[in-house]
């Protein structure tokens, strides 16, 4: 069966291992059970539209009806897929006040995932030198 979606996450690193993993677990208790969570760095990324650039940046979501996501608007559209509760937070969390206070939030979240549950040094991002916020646009909608 091919999946709906796909989650894509950075599968070196422990913190987003364990996360991808509890997400994995969250989507098929919910009523949507054809996501994919796979790691970057095993996944078909040509065939999904993605680069290695935008996974190593942020968690990415490729729907199969063609709604793409990164960072907290991907974990958006991966609450969505799960049961009503998470439905409702994949749909708050897509709305622009609780969006702009998301990718700070998910910013620091990538920056320190060494020092968090199950992170270690090589969760370590490089230091980063771009603007803050996401480096290509993403859509909310469709959550």
């Amino acid at each position: 069966m091919t999946p709906d979606a796909t989650l894509v996450y950075d599968g070196d690193c422990g913190f987003c291992t364990r996360c991808a993993a509890f997400a994995e677990r969250y989507v098929r208790r919910g009523e949507n059970r054809s996501v994919a969570v796979v790691a970057w760095q095993v996944a078909d990324l040509d065939g999904l539209g993605l680069t290695a650039s935008e996974c190593a940046e942020a968690v990415q979501w490729v729907g199969g009806d063609g709604v793409r996501g990164a960072g907290p608007v991907a974990i958006a559209h991966l609450l969505g897929a799960g049961g009503p509760g998470g439905r409702l937070a994949g749909w708050l969390l897509a709305r622009r006040p609780v969006l702009a206070l998301a990718w700070p939030v998910y910013r620091w979240v990538a920056r320190n995932r060494h020092r968090l549950p199950g992170g270690s040094r090589a969760c370590a991002l490089p230091r980063d030198t771009s603007p803050s916020g996401p480096a290509t646009p993403v859509t909310g909608a469709g959550v």
